[in-house]
């Protein structure tokens, strides 16, 4: 007997979700075809933002493979949009004359980006945010433009300037309103939105209406209906989305908003059903995937004639992130003249919690910062429950905490949702882990893809493990992830093979653990060449080519495809003679740009790629590893030789620790600072490693992160003495030269382990930091810069670059 013949029109993430629910349920059921607009497989939109911003690349947000899909014996057709479907004969046609016959057909043709009708809107430069495409256009327009204007400031606004401004460009944002995601955030949580992204560049027009969009070819400016202006060079357009409803209009299914469905997410046309942001569910169109999965989970096992309560419709909650910062939105979150609210805000921890109540019921609630009791607040609206003692505790402190620990999988039912981005339920990931003898957060991720995407439900999933697994659940080899995906190995794993194998190189070492791809990636062969070196300094072999490509060039490239040049300047402190060679360098080469940094040094920017051995010739100076997975630079300011305020010698003690760990290579970049007194003018509260001038000695901090996720540096330790500040140090960078993972931040690798083992290892145990003393200084001895104008002449610097270029 023929298979039956399934048609899905989109290859989104609703559209496919049914397809997969298809595949489990009755996997010999359908022959499938899938048509999708774009050229790329399935892949995750949420994750957008993510690679505009470049903390993920195209292939890493792509749900399904290519070979997914011929495992499955799916008909892909990517590409093709669908031009016209024949509801009397089932046919439906797409571009380039393809057609195909269907016994049932899915519509998940998802929603288009509003654009607002203003005049201008259709010159070059003016474009939405909503695919990869939009994704490559900003990346390009940011190479030769510089200043980006955004109209919206919802959740997508918001997620494209902050990927705009990652990528070097002057960002506005401009929204109608006078609070940033109005529909999310109350006033106070949108407030301390604001704040925050002000503090990272992000500029903000609020309460102006755009009149026009102006430029003759190619956008300008925007003119506001207050007659104000702003010059231009690119326009996103992020104020919304609306239903794709087109095509079935075109083939007589019925519409309103959206494409009208029942609770079996039928249509009124026999055999032809709707799914996602296309779809409109007694009066509702969604927007999230959660509810897009509850209705996937309906019409694919009423495709396979299984039985299922019908779909009634969604509880929305919102849990996002929004550059770096996580926010938590559901239900009602405006006060009302018949509710109540619980609030607990904390502006240093920059946290705030709100819960809204209707007589005793709870009913809504907003969640910034710490979004740890998301789910148990979700549970709590959708239940209708009252409030009590225990739930006031666990929200507000002072019980057992809703989101640590066990407790908080407890607090969740099994349908409720944990991974928003793939729109995984607990009952989901209780099944895998029975069903698949699952252990740890890495075998849910590949069973079930939650913690996936975003990463962000990877706490909740282990507190799901820790319950179900009890006293058999390891906490810790849960935490551990694979190096990459060319490898199960985690990092605890390859530096252990290292040591007990005597592995020196990196191709060698991926050959021996069985890479999975002979060539590795850049994800892994950077983390290889770090780890060798790492545990067998002076035996191992730097790869120069599985460094990242500024190390390799020792110069960061720029958007333009030139690079800077960064000189050290220990301390800050440089001379005239340092100054005049840089000065001519910067006429011979003609610079574009010099820059003082704030790291207190000058950056020559647009230099060409074959001028960077010339120039650092003629500079004569060694680099500041500006581009380094190693020390950048130790701030200082001009301490107590200058400053009446001042308690001790910074810019000395700032020079000692620079030219004392400089070439030290690292997890990821690592910068100090020196303050000569607790007022703290080099900025050492918010460095990986800060030193503080006091009366009688130094206070040192460690952990502090300045970047997108801000976090004050925790108090290690007071030391009297300048060769006491070089002892912590260089113990301390040892310490988490050994225990970090590659890419991690001191900031968050701290978090992960706790201070406390900091302190043991590096202050309390003065033979355990002996011994990381002498490490780091074996691992020192081995260092060359390559650009010492003592090491060569320019004949032996240009083999040098060279070689690092092959």
């Amino acid at each position: 007997m023929p298979k039956r013949k399934l048609v899905l029109v989109g290859n989104g993430m609703a559209g496919v979700n049914v397809v997969e629910h298809v595949l489990k349920l009755d996997r010999d059921a359908y022959d499938i075809t899938i048509f999708g607009k774009e050229p790329h497989p399935n892949y995750n939109r949420i994750l957008l933002s993510s690679v505009l911003a470049g903390d993920t690349g195209l292939e890493d947000i792509i749900l399904n493979s290519w070979e997914w899909y011929r495992q499955n014996g799916i008909h892909l057709h990517t590409g093709r949009a669908v031009t016209h479907i024949d509801t009397e004969k089932k046919i439906v046609h797409a571009e380039g004359g393809i057609s195909a016959p269907y016994d049932e057909l899915v519509l998940a043709t998802g929603s288009e980006p509003f654009m607002l009708p203003l005049p201008g809107a259709d010159k070059e430069g003016v474009i939405a945010f909503r695919d990869i495409k939009d994704c490559e256009t900003m990346m390009e327009t940011a190479k030769k433009y510089k200043k980006a204007a955004v109209i919206g400031g919802g959740l997508l606004g918001l997620e494209a300037a902050r990927g705009l401004l990652n990528l070097g460009m002057d960002v506005q944002v401009i929204h109608i309103f006078d609070t940033l995601m109005e529909r999310q955030l109350d006033r106070e949580a949108a407030r301390m939105l604001k704040t925050e992204l002000e503090s990272q560049g992000m500029k903000f027009l609020l309460e102006k209406q755009t009149e026009r969009i102006l430029g003759r070819k190619r956008v300008t400016g925007l003119r506001f209906k207050d007659g104000s202006s702003i010059d231009a060079d690119l326009v996103v357009m992020a104020v919304g989305i609306r239903p794709n409803v087109a095509l079935a209009k075109e083939s007589g299914i019925e519409i309103n908003r959206g494409i009208v469905v029942d609770d079996w997410m039928r249509t009124n046309i026999p055999g032809i059903h709707a799914v996602g942001e296309c779809a409109e569910h007694r009066g509702t169109v969604y927007g999230l995937v959660a509810p897009h999965k509850e209705q996937g989970a309906v019409l694919a096992k009423r495709l396979c004639h299984l039985a299922t309560d019908p779909y009634e419709g969604s509880v929305t909650a919102t849990k996002l992130k929004v550059s770096g910062v996580d926010v938590f939105s559901a239900g009602e979150f405006n006060d009302g003249e018949d509710t109540r609210s619980l609030r607990s805000q904390d502006e240093w921890k920059g946290t705030y919690k709100k819960v809204l109540l209707r007589d005793k019921q709870i009913i809504g609630g907003v969640l910034f910062g710490d979004t740890t009791d998301s789910a148990s607040l979700l549970g709590w609206i959708r239940d209708g429950r009252e409030m009590t003692d225990e739930i006031h505790a666990a929200l507000m402190g002072g019980g057992d905490k809703a989101g640590g620990g066990v407790s908080a999988a407890r607090n969740l039912a099994d349908d409720d949702q944990v991974c928003d981005c793939n729109g995984v339920s607990k009952g989901e990931i209780l099944g895998a882990i029975r069903d698949k003898g699952l252990t740890d957060v890495e075998g849910v991720k590949s069973c079930t893809k939650a913690g996936a995407s975003c990463g962000g439900c990877k706490p909740l999933v282990a507190s799901i493990l820790e319950e179900e697994l009890g006293e058999t659940f390891d906490s810790a080899a849960s935490a551990k992830s694979p190096v990459c995906s060319c490898t199960d190995l985690t990092r605890d794993d390859v530096v252990e093979a290292i040591r007990e194998k005597g592995l020196t190189m990196v191709r060698e070492t991926m050959n021996v653990l069985g890479w999975k791809n002979p060539e590795g990636c850049p994800t892994c062969r950077p983390a290889l060449n770090y780890y060798l070196g790492m545990v067998r300094p002076g035996e191992a072999v730097d790869d120069r080519t599985s460094r990242i490509v500024n190390e390799q060039r020792h110069a960061n490239i720029q958007n333009d495809g030139t690079y800077s040049v960064v000189p050290r300047m220990y301390g800050g402190v440089t001379s005239p003679d340092e100054l005049r060679r840089i000065a001519s360098a910067a006429e011979k080469y003609n610079v574009r740009m010099i820059k003082v940094t704030g790291g207190q040094r000058i950056d020559l920017l647009g230099v060409k790629k074959e001028d960077l051995p010339g120039i650092w010739e003629d500079i004569g100076m060694p680099s500041g590893h500006a581009y380094a997975k190693g020390l950048r630079t130790v701030k200082t300011c001009v301490g107590a030789d200058f400053c009446r305020f001042g308690t001790q010698n910074s810019i000395g003690m700032g020079i000692q620790m620079e030219k004392k760990f400089e070439g030290l290579d690292t997890p990821h970049k690592v910068k100090m600072a020196v303050s000569a007194c607790p007022r703290n003018c080099a900025e050492s509260g918010i460095k990986d490693l800060g030193v503080v001038g006091v009366d009688g000695g130094w206070e040192i901090y460690v952990g502090g992160n300045g970047g997108v996720n801000l976090r004050g540096g925790d108090f290690l330790c007071k030391v009297k003495t300048e060769e006491e500040v070089l002892e912590i140090t260089g113990a301390f960078l040892q310490f988490y030269r050994e225990d970090a993972e590659y890419w991690e931040r001191t900031s968050t690798w701290l978090e992960r382990i706790g201070l406390d083992r900091v302190k043991k290892a590096v202050v309390e145990d003065k033979d355990n930091r002996r011994k990381l003393l002498e490490r780091v200084e074996k691992a020192l001895a081995n260092y060359r810069e390559p650009w010492q104008t003592d090491a060569s002449d320019r004949k032996t610097r240009r083999m040098f670059y060279e070689e690092a270029q092959v």
